[in-house]
């Protein structure tokens, strides 16, 4: 018998996630969608593409279990809220996006981005006239 091993399903799983975390993305900029539903699809899928979590991940347990309910319990409340046809749409074109190779240029672009608010925070509180 040939099975995965955990780790392999934990990646599946991740994968799984990923895919639903970027339909809920582009159902909050799909105008078909109800308002209420693309509210929550923003607050769900940054909090999932976010490297910021609400608990870090190097708390021990605690830090993953964030992860492992907030963002699956948002995404199942975002399917709710969508109706059947049109989130079968969103959900095979997040698929289709999930095949495409990604783009180191937008990595980079992303990091610098938050290297420059990083910076600009620190030149904040450096320059503040309470420090």
């Amino acid at each position: 018998m040939t099975g995965k091993s955990l780790s392999e399903h934990i990646g599946d799983l991740g994968h799984r996630l990923a895919i639903e975390a970027h339909a809920a993305w582009l159902a909050a900029r799909d105008p078909r969608v109800p308002w209420p539903a693309r509210l929550l699809a923003i607050a769900v899928a940054a909090y999932a593409l976010s490297p910021i979590d609400l608990i870090p991940d190097f708390i021990p347990v605690l830090g993953w279990l964030d992860d492992l309910l907030i963002v699956p319990l948002g995404l199942w409340v975002v399917r709710r809220l969508i109706p059947d046809p049109l989130w079968t749409e969103l959900h095979a074109a997040a698929e289709t996006a999930s095949e495409r190779p990604s783009s180191r240029a937008g990595l980079a672009f992303i990091l610098l981005l938050w290297a420059m608010l990083l910076y600009l925070g620190y030149w904040a509180v450096r320059t503040s006239p309470w420090h």
